[in-house]
């Protein structure tokens, strides 16, 4: 599932996501979501989560569970 929805995702799943600094590289980041930073329902880059474990922000390209 990707991660264009904001209904899609939740606090504490495992995702993958694209950190600024990687979005040319395209290289993801796995994490859990501490926080979902984006407000409106969609986007089409991605919801802009936090991650639990180190506080990074990105946008979440997969959800990995459910």
């Amino acid at each position: 599932m990707n991660g264009k929805n904001r209904k899609d995702i939740k606090e504490g799943q495992l995702v993958a996501i694209v950190l600024k600094k990687d979005q040319r590289s395209g290289q993801l980041t796995r994490g859990h979501v501490k926080k979902i930073l984006t407000n409106s329902p969609s986007h089409p880059h991605g919801i802009k989560v936090m991650l639990v474990e180190d506080n990074q922000v990105g946008r979440v390209q997969e959800i990995l569970n459910n």
